[in-house]
């Protein structure tokens, strides 16, 4: 073979092998690429999963059921109300405000005490009929003591002049409560005009013209239902 045609085909040869390495080198480049920017994306999602997957609740055994409607009882001096939220909502954290608010509010609407039917549907919920029985239970046990105890001394302590001082302060201080638990709710609820407007309606009815409760009920909840699945609040 003349020296010009070997030189020619050393001279292809690089050129095919340079071009090869070139292709390859891109290809294993954008293979690369594409294997980081999937890792990537799957990070991303799986970071946007977790910070979308709200935390999860506890779930209390049926002794700390008892124990916690126990403490709501004993220490609702003057009004269940806003002990309840306090040891549902922040304490145990079984429920959020929003959650607490739509249970208390089907409570109300129920015949018999608001807070025991709120126990019994938590304790359902948690424990089926145990836990409603555990529940209520615990919520009815320390004001069933504590009034039979007082019963036993009632004598003495109506001859007593300072009781009555005492009791006038602890219904102002349970007025107070139930004042600023609503407000707490209200602020944490977010709520829009339409919410509002229910709300004030139902303090104009029942507050100020003290209108019965059945009848306001039974205006203003279909009308709040309705609102709300029109508006999705």
């Amino acid at each position: 073979m003349p020296k010009r045609w070997r030189r020619a085909t050393v001279n292809g040869d690089r050129q095919r092998r340079s071009s090869t390495a070139i292709v390859g080198g891109s290809c294993w480049g954008s293979r690369v690429s594409s294997e980081a920017g999937a890792v990537g994306e799957a990070r991303a999602t799986c970071v946007q999963a977790a910070q979308a997957t709200p935390p999860s609740r506890p779930v209390p055994t049926p002794f700390q059921l008892y124990l916690a409607f126990f403490k709501i009882g004993i220490c609702a001096f003057g009004g269940v109300g806003p002990w309840a939220r306090r040891v549902i909502v922040e304490e145990e954290g079984w429920f959020d405000d929003r959650e607490y608010a739509e249970l208390l509010g089907l409570a109300q609407v129920l015949p018999g005490p608001n807070v025991g039917n709120v126990s019994v549907f938590i304790g359902d919920r948690f424990h089926g009929a145990l836990g409603a029985a555990l529940a209520l239970g615990g919520l009815m046990t320390g004001p069933i003591v504590t009034l039979l105890l007082l019963g036993m001394g009632f004598d003495w302590l109506v001859s007593f002049p300072p009781i009555d001082g005492a009791v006038h302060g602890v219904a102002a201080a349970a007025a107070g409560l139930f004042i600023g638990t609503a407000l707490k709710m209200a602020d944490r609820l977010r709520l829009g005009l339409p919410a509002l407007a229910i709300l004030g309606c139902a303090f104009v009815g029942i507050g100020l013209l003290r209108l019965p409760l059945l009848p306001v009920i039974g205006v203003l909840a279909p009308i709040s239902m309705l609102l709300a699945w029109r508006l999705r609040w």
